[in-house]
C-alpha cells in the first residue's frame, strides 16, 4: 500500500461489517486531508511522533485514525499485526497507538500489564463501544486515553473525549456508552438517530449514521444501531 499516493488519489475503504452489511466507501483526497488535520489536532500528532499501528489497514481505524495523518507529515509509523504481548513490550518505543476495545482489554490481561507504564502515551480507542472499565484501566497506567467515534463514511476521528489521570474515573450510564463531549463535525439528532455533515464526511449532505444517540450533560452517548 503506497500511503503517500493515497493522499493524492484517494482510496476505497471497505467497512468492517460490525454495524451492518460491509460496503465500499471512496475516500476523496479532500476528505482525507480534512480528516487528517482533525486527527493530528485531537491526538497531538506531530512530525516527531512515533505511531504504532496494529489495527487492520484495510479498514478506517487502521489506515485513517493515526497512520495516514502521520504519514502526511512524515512522522514515523510502524505497522504490525496485533499481538497483545508484543504490544506491551513495544509501546515504550512509541508515542501513539490506536486500538479497538477488544484489543485494549486483551492488553490489560497480559502478564506485562502489571508493570506497564503508559505515561506520555496517547491511546485512541474506537470501532466499537468503549466501556468505562477500559478507559479507567489505561488512564490508571498514565496514558492519555481518547474514546473516539467515527465511521468509514466520517472521520474516523469525529466525536471524542480525552481522559487523563487528572480526570474523575469514567462512568457508563444505564444502556448507554460514551461517544465523547467534543464533535469535529456538524451533528443533529433526529428521532434518536445521529446525523452528521462536514468536510470530514464523504457525503456533501447530511448523512444518517444509523447510530442511536442522545446528547446529555454535554456529551454524546451511544445506545445501539437503528434496526
Amino acid at each position: 500500500m503506497e500511503l503517500k499516493s493515497i493522499l493524492k488519489n484517494g482510496i476505497e475503504i471497505k467497512t468492517s461489517g460490525t454495524t451492518g452489511i460491509p460496503k465500499v466507501i471512496f475516500q476523496t483526497p479532500s476528505k482525507l486531508k480534512a480528516a487528517n488535520r482533525v486527527a493530528r489536532d485531537v491526538q497531538k500528532i506531530a512530525s516527531t511522533s512515533k505511531i504504532y499501528t496494529v489495527c487492520n489497514m484495510n479498514h478506517a481505524g487502521g489506515l485513517l485514525a493515526q497512520t495516514l495523518p502521520a504519514v502526511e507529515i512524515d512522522a514515523e509509523v510502524v505497522i504490525e499485526k496485533f499481538n497483545p504481548f508484543r504490544w506491551v513490550k513495544q509501546i515504550h518505543n512509541f508515542t501513539h497507538s490506536h486500538l479497538t476495545p477488544g484489543m485494549a482489554l486483551a492488553i490489560s490481561k497480559t502478564k506485562g500489564w502489571k508493570t506497564l507504564d503508559l505515561t506520555d502515551k496517547i491511546i485512541a480507542v474506537g470501532s466499537d463501544k468503549v466501556p468505562a472499565e477500559c478507559i479507567n484501566k489505561f488512564v490508571s497506567k498514565g496514558a492519555t486515553f481518547i474514546t473516539n467515534w467515527g465511521m468509514s463514511e466520517v472521520g474516523p476521528i469525529a466525536i471524542n473525549k480525552t481522559f487523563t489521570k487528572n480526570d474523575m474515573p469514567a462512568q457508563d450510564i444505564p444502556l448507554y456508552t460514551l461517544l465523547g463531549d467534543t464533535s469535529y463535525i456538524d451533528t443533529k439528532i433526529v428521532r434518536n438517530e445521529l446525523f452528521v455533515k462536514g468536510d470530514i464526511c464523504v457525503y456533501d449532505d447530511w448523512f444518517a449514521t444509523g447510530d442511536i444517540v442522545k446528547y446529555e450533560e454535554g456529551a454524546y452517548w451511544y445506545y445501539g444501531r437503528k434496526q
